[in-house]
């Protein structure tokens, strides 16, 4: 069976070698305006140093926020410690930007899962419970529609557009940012004046340019999944519109204080770091997961995006015949990680999920996606998302143990 699987891998990487080629100058591209923004920044040791209290005049801080702007072609930027995950990320800046009697309008359909309950919740202080109303239209076969949005779009309470790049949940691939460039056009040539605000999680550096390059007003994401570059421990972002901004900040922290404040004991190097990383790392991940679905493909099995087409995040979904298959696969993936290999994966009720969830994360920061890690809601249709992968050599590794135990299985 090992030379089997070998073969497989080793047929499957020649066939890829112009996709690998592709993103290699991508990765380039992208290195180097982290690099001119690093030197346009005059980044210098003195902005790795910790705070505490306050943390007024905090240089580190602001001149990250300031870093990360330049990097996605914004006009300012908060990345902060204090932003626990791409959800609490998306979560202040709803807040910050919707009073009571505004409606979120989504116009990729529904939102990731951990959404849901901030969105439209009960009694936990959610959208709705403060008045704030949510509506949505639906993407036709992975396209926006466009006489949908123009129809929720005549609603003049509609005060944010909202924009999901990653496919969630659902058998859709990513959104690129030609899409998102064309969506954001179309929404203003309807005459919209509030904010579009884009859900950036997972597709960081996987194209040359990103959302808030592309019309978009705000763009948000977790530092644990590709801008950290597997070595922030924690932490989020949010770049766009100066004015949009300051009044998420001021959500962040409290009004009237915004942006001024807040300290970090541990210092900022490895946030630095992390961004500089980032292009190199993210196409380490996309190889990977190119490489599985290929191999996977080959054996039958339907990966989204396919083979074929470019991908436009870091995540791959594919899809199993049996719940067995999918719990296999994603067991198998824990047992590849560095981490926590020795663990025996079972489905569970994670917070914030509609669903059982069974989650492979043996990586060095908890649960961080731009490690190699997947995860899966435990219901039919049975599909696996995969994401990440620090190096593809690791990828490599994992997918052998994977074609071992679904082979086995």
């Amino acid at each position: 069976m090992q030379n089997k699987i070998q073969q497989l891998i080793e047929e499957s990487e020649r066939s890829l070698a112009p996709q690998f080629h592709s993103l290699e100058q991508i990765a380039y591209h992208n290195q180097k305006k982290v690099l001119q923004a690093f030197q346009n920044n005059r980044i210098a040791l003195r902005h790795f140093a910790p705070t505490s209290g306050y943390g007024y005049g905090d240089e580190g801080r602001d001149t990250l926020g300031a870093l990360f702007a330049d990097i996605f072609g914004a006009e300012a930027g908060i990345v902060s410690p204090n932003i626990l995950s791409g959800t609490h990320a998306l979560t202040v800046g709803l807040f910050g930007l919707l009073c009571t009697g505004d409606t979120l309008f989504s116009i990729a359909g529904d939102p990731y899962d951990t959404l849901h309950e901030v969105i439209a919740g009960k009694g936990i202080g959610s959208l709705a419970d403060y008045g704030i109303a949510f509506k949505k239209c639906d993407l036709r076969h992975g396209e926006f529609d466009y006489d949908g949005i123009r129809a929720g779009l005549s609603d003049p309470s509609v005060k944010v557009v909202f924009i999901q790049r990653s496919r969630g949940y659902e058998w859709r691939d990513a959104l690129s940012q030609k899409q998102i460039a064309a969506a954001c056009a179309f929404v203003r040539e309807c005459g919209f004046e509030g904010c579009i605000f884009v859900d950036n999680c997972y597709g960081e550096f996987v194209e040359e340019t990103e959302p808030t390059q592309n019309g978009a007003d705000i763009a948000v994401g977790s530092l644990i999944k590709n801008p950290g570059g597997g070595i922030a421990p924690t932490g989020g972002y949010i770049v766009g519109k100066r004015a949009f901004v300051e009044r998420i900040a001021c959500r962040l922290t409290a009004p009237s204080i915004g942006a001024e404040v807040g300290s970090y004991m541990y210092g900022y190097q490895s946030f630095y770091q992390g961004v500089f990383l980032a292009p190199h790392v993210v196409c380490q991940a996309l190889k990977g997961g190119l490489l599985i679905g290929a191999c996977l493909e080959k054996l039958g099995f339907e990966t989204s995006p396919a083979v074929t087409r470019p991908p436009y995040d870091i995540t791959r979904a594919i899809r199993f015949r049996t719940r067995e298959e999918l719990i296999a696969f994603i067991q198998a993936v824990q047992e590849a990680s560095p981490v926590d290999s020795f663990v025996q994966l079972e489905p569970w009720d994670m917070p914030g999920y509609e669903s059982e969830v069974i989650m492979a994360a043996g990586c060095f920061v908890q649960g961080a996606s731009i490690e190699l890690s997947a995860d899966a809601p435990v219901r039919e249709p049975y599909i696996a998302y995969f994401q990440g992968g620090l190096t593809y050599e690791h990828c490599r590794y994992a997918l052998e143990k994977i074609l071992e135990k679904i082979v086995r299985e």
